[in-house]
């Protein structure tokens, strides 16, 4: 049995030995007096009676051994900013913006929600609300301002942290009147709104009694010291909600002790993040690897974080590694979809710096396919190690742990269940899978520490959720199609609703997408799965060429069309072969890059593509829509 099996084996059969040994890379106030109480299935409570402060684990325990070191580096491609923050630094803004909170009657227990772009401002905020033992909930800046009352009348926000605009691509997004709409349709609005003046939005209204200037407020406060209140391992840290939510939003709540001590055993085993290093992860704090890999994660691991305002083209497709070579960036987090756009472009953008710091990346987001996991670690001559988890998690699920042992790298794998996961692949009927049988991935609970607590106000939500595919056994739900094969290693098929059934053979549309993008005319792909009479459903792929030059005329298109259905012929066989592959400029997808699969059922299918508020350019949905009509 290899090291990082047996690591894996100790996590599950002696739990609480194992969680004890991980929580002393943590401070604790007051020690807990046991590692896991698991009385009341499913709901799970560590580190029992254990007092502590994410905030005072991130910031202040390192301020006080390093103080000059930089902690925080936040850089703006969109408005050409660079600001580097010491640990001291980083201590005294927190403490400001935790002075401004208190100012506006914000105590224990009460939520700020956080609606703002990517700039320190923001990371200020959330450690300064988990400093004063309240709870946190970040929303996506730009969210449309529905979307946004309904988060604000689930949390019951006490005051609001916003910014007069983001930017993205050159323009400012405006945000205010996004907040005043959505304050009015909120039942249960803040309080106050406390708002960040970036000059980016030069005439934006202000509502008098309501809105306050966080400039002001803060030269009122330049000397607060503001203790870290000591809370209870359950206590509430945030509350994050997760995307295409219908009807009530569902919040998933994360505690405090259970996370700290998750994300510190993370950066030691799995990302291998050592102080006074740097993390560089090119999401935005509005998602869940935001929360836990740009702000917390490294922070807690005593390493300076990289807070990136920008896209990986502005100015030029070599932005990101010109940043790793400038900050000497040792560990790097990013999305599949952003390998993807890279793909696109001249691959001589990712040799132009020095990329010598930097030890390995890490991908999660939606699953890594096999072409790009191969031409992203051979372009960048870099191990790239993918990541499965989800934002009920907080952390990852399955990965390979270096830190642990180096496992070989499976292309289009991300590895094994992590520590602390008995995770495994169940048939619908609830019985366990063998090797290469395609199943549901799920966790036989207690889930470990760092993982969802329940759903933030609907306890019975929780249960019904994430703990009722089987009577027998009792499991959480991925919701995830996955395989295992004989070397143990996991491949994450798709989401259960992502399966389609052709004239009765059920296939997961990552195994057509990965298919296709074996063509090597093919940059990237989605599959989807469209109503057919006589089959039940067919594949329909929307795909993007790398060269626009090889579908610039309707026979060309024809002959593309007959060669990508040949690939997939060659690879799956003809049950498999797309209804037709339509090439388009560009795929719909959220601003954190998720594609917008329904959506682009909806087109295929010729019905309305829904809510499409997180998208990141409409465009591309009216270009698609054009195309289906014109057949």
């Amino acid at each position: 049995m290899g090291k990082y099996q047996d690591f894996h084996k100790r996590s599950i059969e002696n739990r609480d030995d194992f969680w004890a040994e991980q929580a002393q890379l943590v401070e604790w106030k007051e020690p807990f007096t046991q590692v896991c109480d698991y009385s009341r299935p499913p709901f799970v409570k560590w580190f029992v009676n254990g007092k502590t402060n994410l905030c005072y684990n991130a910031v202040d325990r390192h301020a006080a051994e390093r103080p000059n070191d930089r902690a925080l580096i936040f850089v703006s491609t969109e408005t050409d900013e660079e600001r580097i923050y010491t640990w001291a630094e980083l201590q005294r803004e927190v403490e400001r913006m935790a002075a401004i909170l208190q100012s506006q009657g914000v105590g224990e227990g009460d939520r700020v929600l956080i609606y703002m772009p990517m700039v320190p401002e923001a990371i200020f905020a959330m450690l300064a609300t988990v400093r004063i033992g309240a709870i946190h909930s970040v929303v996506f800046g730009g969210f449309a301002a529905g979307s946004l009352a309904t988060r604000i009348d689930d949390a019951k926000p006490k005051v609001m942290v916003t910014a007069d605009a983001g930017m993205r691509n050159g323009k400012p997004v405006p945000y205010k009147h996004l907040v005043d709409e959505a304050l009015s349709l909120a039942e249960f609005p803040p309080a106050k709104v406390v708002i960040i003046d970036r000059g980016l939005d030069k005439g934006f209204p202000r509502v008098a009694g309501r809105d306050v200037d966080y400039a002001e407020l803060r030269a009122q406060h330049m000397d607060a010291q503001v203790p870290c209140v000591w809370v209870e391992s359950s206590h509430p840290s945030y509350i994050l909600y997760t995307s295409g939510t219908t009807g009530k939003p569902k919040g998933v709540q994360r505690d405090t002790g259970g996370y700290l001590v998750a994300l510190a055993a993370s950066m030691k085993h799995i990302y291998q993040g050592g102080k006074g290093e740097t993390f560089f992860s090119t999401s935005d704090i509005g998602w869940v690897v935001g929360h836990s890999y740009i702000v917390y994660g490294p922070l807690i691991g005593g390493m300076a974080t990289v807070v990136y305002e920008g896209t990986p083209l502005r100015p030029d497709p070599a932005i990101w590694w010109k940043l790793v070579e400038k900050y000497k960036v040792n560990v790097m987090f990013s999305a599949p979809t952003a390998a993807r756009v890279l793909k696109k472009q001249d691959p001589a953008y990712m040799k132009k710096h020095d990329l010598s710091s930097l030890k390995h990346i890490y991908m999660a987001g939606e699953p890594l396919d096999e072409p790009t996991h191969e031409w992203f670690m051979s372009e960048l001559n870099k191990p790239v190690i993918d990541n499965y988890w989800q934002t009920e998690t907080g952390w990852p699920m399955i990965s390979a742990v270096p830190g642990v042992e180096k496992t070989p790298i499976k292309y289009g794998s991300p590895s094994f269940p992590v520590y602390g996961y008995d995770l495994r692949i169940f048939r619908e009927d609830g019985s366990e899978c063998g090797p290469n049988e395609k199943g549901i991935a799920a966790v036989v609970p207690p889930m470990p520490p760092g993982c969802l607590s329940t759903v933030w106000g609907q306890d019975e939500r929780f249960v019904s959720t994430y703990f009722s595919l089987f009577k027998e056994p009792l499991v959480y739900s991925s919701y995830d199609w996955a395989i295992k094969d004989e070397n143990g290693y996991f491949t994450i098929l798709g989401r259960t609703d992502d399966v389609i059934n052709v004239a009765g053979h059920r296939l997961g549309t990552r195994e057509i997408e990965e298919a296709v993008q074996n063509h090597k005319a093919i940059a990237e792909v989605a599959v989807v799965g469209v109503e057919d009479k006589l089959k039940g459903q067919v594949p329909i792929a929307f795909a993007v060429v790398k060269d626009a030059g090889v579908v610039a005329t309707p026979d060309q298109v024809k002959a593309l069309e007959k060669e990508v259905m040949g690939t997939v012929d060659g690879i799956l066989g003809a049950i498999a072969r797309p209804g037709r592959v339509y090439f388009v400029t560009a795929l719909p997808k959220t601003r954190s890059g998720k594609m917008l699969r329904r959506s682009l059922q909806a087109l295929a299918e010729g019905r309305d593509p829904g809510d499409l508020t997180t998208i990141d350019d409409p465009t591309t949905i009216e270009n698609i829509k054009k195309m289906v009509a014109a057949g």
